[in-house]
């Protein structure tokens, strides 16, 4: 029995990966090491970090000869996903081809609908089923019956059928680590800066699944569930102590959707820590809400420089009746004195465009940021739209997503994206007008002065789809060049002698 799991050659495309290093697939790895726990040969290609050309990928599969092709996609990468499954079974007609990632279990169906290459679609937490599936391919003198499979979704009898989900995997520690023996580790520069000590060797790890909130963009509710399961603060610092002494690690970002959804477990973590005397940074994504100072000041000991967490909306009815996200904007304030107190980097994460946000709205959003310059890092970003969301369905009734929307189409005029500068995902655009997006977003590149959105208009360009694109295009340079002068005028204005 063999397996080829795949990253797709596009890889990720957020801003933070854009400069040359990038982040170990987890996911993958998971799977990788729980197939290999059980016997079963399996190959991990990270095309991404590998560079591989089309023509490698088809060679690599031919020399490999795979019972079964597991391709990952986010919702950003998605049509480079759909590309190698396409790619695959033409190469090796005979192995079966699944796709699974976030963004082929919020959106399965429509998957198998348009790409009659893939053979079945792995929903949400894919160790069980992905074992089943080999454990089922494996017998030999029987014919496969994939509706047997939980956690599958795929093709019976000329119609899309999904089966019923697996139970979730209770005991994390359960599972064998991810199988980072399988991909070329030093390939990947993984590296973060640590104020004072510059860029260090890094590595990513996920101690819980799931989360009990329920912000309406979100699909983590749906995809892990709302019961937050966490590994032990044991096996946590355990895993710790073989990455540092196997990679060299001096950094850990801990790449749960909320780190401290439970606190007592955090301090836990962070008095092993403490107590094995690991010499280590690390970082985290929190819930403000959920945090005090004498933790906070116990994270800082063990380690913790970074701290992100989001407000996503600077107006309180957004924030709380649309987003749902039922943070006060006073704990948000507190967290990000006592960050500055404790030298902990504060990254604030916030979005615009929100259904029905005003534009008087959206600016308290912009003061927010404003009133923190130099206090804070702030990511920014339109709205994006995501398959088996709340939000996917309000844009559905919006108009915003067409009747016959579907995922696999990769140039439909009647949808507003921003590939290069915001990732190939639908942007949700209700009461803002495009000049006023584009202003907020200019603003906060003035604010986040590392961060130029200017330079990638030649790249934008070249994914111009419509109309409608040039349109949008040339209201943001004109938006643009606008603000640029008017902060240029204003710097002499001060610089001038009275």
């Amino acid at each position: 029995m063999k397996v080829q799991l795949f990253v797709p050659p596009g890889g990720y495309t957020a801003e933070r990966w854009s400069q040359g290093s990038s982040m170990p697939p987890l996911g993958l790895l998971y799977l990788a090491a729980v197939l290999e726990k059980e016997g079963i040969r399996v190959q991990v290609v990270p095309s991404d970090i590998l560079k591989m050309t089309w023509k490698q990928i088809k060679e690599k599969i031919q020399e490999f000869k795979p019972h079964l092709i597991g391709i990952t996609s986010t919702t950003e990468n998605r049509f480079q996903s759909f590309k190698l499954i396409r790619v695959a079974k033409k190469a090796y007609p005979s192995a079966l081809t699944i796709l699974g990632g976030p963004h082929a279990s919020m959106a399965a169906e429509d998957s198998l609908e348009h790409i009659p290459e893939l053979d079945g679609v792995i929903r949400g937490e894919g160790e069980k089923t992905l074992l089943a599936l080999c454990q089922a391919l494996g017998k030999e003198n029987q014919t496969l019956d994939l509706s047997t499979i939980p956690g599958l979704t795929h093709r019976q009898n000329g119609h899309i059928h999904s089966n019923p989900p697996p139970s979730p995997i209770q005991e994390l520690d359960s599972l064998p680590f991810p199988a980072f023996h399988l991909i070329p580790f030093e390939k990947y520069n993984f590296k973060f800066p640590v104020p004072g000590e510059g860029m260090l060797p890094a590595v990513n790890m996920m101690t819980s699944r799931g989360c009990p909130f329920n912000c309406n963009f979100c699909a983590t509710p749906i995809n892990w569930g709302r019961r937050v399961r966490m590994r032990s603060p044991q096996n946590t610092v355990q895993e710790m102590e073989r990455l540092i002494q196997k990679y060299g690690i001096k950094v850990f970002f801990f790449f749960d959707d909320t780190f401290n959804a439970n606190p007592q477990r955090v301090e836990q973590i962070c008095d092993l820590i403490l107590e094995k005397n690991l010499d280590i940074f690390w970082k985290c994504d929190v819930r403000v809400d959920l945090l005090n100072k004498p933790l906070l000041e116990k994270m800082k000991r063990a380690g913790l420089f970074h701290l992100s967490f989001g407000l996503e909306a600077g107006s309180e009815r957004v924030r709380n009746q649309i987003v749902r996200k039922k943070i006060d904007v006073q704990d948000f304030h507190q967290l990000i004195t006592w960050c500055n107190e404790l030298r902990i980097v504060p990254n604030a994460f916030f979005i615009l465009s929100h259904p029905t946000e005003t534009w008087e709205e959206a600016r308290e959003t912009l003061r927010i940021i404003e009133q923190y310059k130099d206090k804070i890092e702030a990511s920014i970003a339109v709205l994006h739209i995501y398959p088996g969301t709340p939000l996917e369905k309000t844009a559905q009734k919006k108009g915003i997503l067409p009747s016959d929307f579907t995922w696999t189409r990769k140039r439909d005029p009647r949808i507003i994206t921003l590939p290069t500068a915001q990732g190939d995902v639908p942007l949700f655009k209700d009461k803002l007008t495009w000049t006023q997006i584009s202003e907020l977003l200019f603003r906060w590149s003035f604010t986040e002065e590392k961060y130029s959105l200017f330079r990638k208009i030649p790249a934008v360009l070249s994914n111009i789809r419509s109309w409608g694109d040039i349109h949008r295009y040339t209201l943001m340079g004109w938006v643009y060049l606008k603000l640029k002068l008017k902060k240029i005028f204003s710097k002499k204005r001060l610089e001038a002698p009275p």
